[in-house]
C-alpha cells in the first residue's frame, strides 16, 4: 500500500466542486501513511456539511475496495486564504469583448473557439451575453437544455456540446422569446455560477463571449476569474473603434491589470459574392490598427463582411468549419495569431490575479 494505490482508488471519486477525479484535485493536500493507516487531508472554502458527508463516504467506499485492510482517516480543513486560480484544470481564461454592441463579437468569439477545437485544444465558451445570448443560434442549439448532475449532493450544469466546444449560456436555461430582465447583482450571480457550478473538463481554453461595454458582468468575471487576457473586437468604424477604446481602458486599469492579447477588426470591407477580389470600405480604413497601436497590442487579423457568415451563423454552423470558404484564411489567421499571441503573454507575464476591488 503507497500513495500511488491510494491515489488509484480515488479515480472513480469526483471533486464536488469541479467534477475532476479526486485523485487529481488540487483540494487533496496531503495522503499520509503509517502501516495500515492512512490519513487524507482535504481543503476545501465553504463546503456544505452534506456534501462533505457524502464526500467523505465516497472516498471511504473507494479506498475499501483496493485496501479493505486500511483504516482510512479523512481530515476536512477549511482554506483560509483563497486559491490564486480557482480553476487549475483550465490553463487560459480569455475574454471577447467590446465597446458596443454590434460589431460581431459573438461571431468572431464562435469562430475562434471552434478554429481552436478543429487544432486539436480543448475549449469551452461561457456567453456571458445574458441580454443577448446568441450562441446557441451559432451552434445550432436552440431550445436545447443542459442536463444537471450531483456529485455528494451538489447539483451541477453540464455544458452542451457542439463542433468541440463546450458551451454554457442563459439561452440554453430561458426559453428564446423570454426577456431577461435582472438587475445587476443577479446578473454577477449567474456568471459567478457558469464559472463555479458548470463541471468544465480540463479545458486549454475557456472563452468568454462579453456583453458590450463596462458593466457588471465584466467586473464580477474579473472578480471571479484569473482572466489571461482579453480580444478586442471592433468595426473599423470611428464610432466603434472609440467605444472600444473605453472596453481596453477597463483591463488596462491599474487595479484590474488584465493584458490585451490583440484586436480583431470586423466587417474590415464589403465583398460580394460575384466580384470576390473587390473591397468596399463601407466603415471606413484603419480602425482596428489605431485601437491595436493605443492598447499597444497586435491586430490580429480583419474580417470582411460576407454575406456567407450571417447566413451559416443563422444555420449554426460557425463559417470557420469551411476550409473552402473565400473568409476562412481571414478566420484561421486570427486562430493562429491568437495561440501565438496568448503563448508570448504566458511566457513573458505573470498569470492574472483575481482582481480585488475596494468599494
Amino acid at each position: 500500500m503507497n500513495e500511488s494505490t491510494i491515489r488509484n482508488g480515488l479515480v472513480a471519486v469526483q471533486d464536488p466542486i469541479n467534477g475532476q477525479p479526486m485523485s487529481e484535485s488540487k483540494n487533496l493536500a496531503k495522503i499520509q501513511i503509517d502501516g495500515n493507516q492512512v490519513n487524507l487531508v482535504l481543503t476545501y472554502t465553504n463546503l456544505n456539511p452534506e456534501t462533505k458527508n457524502k464526500l467523505n463516504f465516497a472516498v471511504l467506499e473507494a479506498l475499501y475496495k483496493i485496501v479493505p485492510q486500511a483504516e482510512v482517516n479523512i481530515h476536512f480543513e477549511n482554506k483560509t486564504v483563497e486559491p490564486e486560480n480557482p480553476y487549475p484544470h483550465i490553463k487560459n481564461i480569455i475574454a471577447i469583448a467590446s465597446g458596443k454592441g454590434g460589431v460581431g463579437k459573438s461571431t468572431v468569439s464562435t469562430n475562434l473557439a471552434v478554429g481552436l477545437a478543429e487544432k486539436g485544444y480543448k475549449v469551452g465558451l461561457i456567453d456571458a451575453d445574458l441580454y443577448g445570448p446568441s450562441i446557441p443560434t451559432m451552434f445550432g442549439l436552440k431550445n436545447k437544455r443542459p442536463k444537471v448532475k450531483s456529485i455528494h449532493g451538489r447539483q451541477l450544469l453540464v455544458p452542451l456540446q457542439a463542433h468541440g466546444v463546450y458551451l454554457m449560456s442563459i439561452g440554453f436555461i430561458l426559453e428564446a422569446e423570454q426577456a431577461v430582465v435582472l438587475r445587476g447583482p443577479r446578473l454577477g450571480g449567474i456568471i459567478k455560477q457558469f464559472l463555479n457550478d458548470v463541471l468544465w473538463p480540463e479545458l486549454d481554453y475557456l472563452l468568454l463571449d462579453l456583453p458590450p461595454g463596462t458593466g457588471d458582468i465584466q467586473l464580477t468575471m474579473v472578480q471571479t476569474a484569473p482572466v489571461t487576457g482579453a480580444i478586442i473586437v471592433t468595426t473599423p468604424q470611428a464610432v466603434a473603434v472609440d467605444d472600444a477604446v473605453k472596453a481596453a481602458n477597463m483591463f488596462r486599469l491599474d487595479s484590474i491589470g488584465v493584458p490585451i492579447i490583440g484586436v480583431v477588426e470586423n466587417m474590415s470591407w464589403f465583398t460580394p459574392a460575384e466580384l470576390p477580389k473587390n473591397q468596399y470600405f463601407i466603415f471606413g480604413k484603419g480602425g482596428g490598427k489605431r485601437l491595436a497601436e493605443f492598447c499597444e497590442a497586435p491586430l490580429l487579423g480583419q474580417v470582411p463582411l460576407v454575406s456567407e457568415v450571417g447566413e451559416l451563423a443563422d444555420a449554426g454552423k460557425p463559417a470557420i468549419l469551411d476550409q473552402q470558404a473565400a473568409i476562412y484564411p481571414y478566420l484561421n489567421n486570427i486562430v493562429e495569431r491568437s495561440i501565438y499571441y496568448v503563448g508570448i503573454r504566458n511566457k513573458t507575464d505573470d498569470p492574472t490575479r483575481i482582481v480585488k476591488i475596494k468599494s
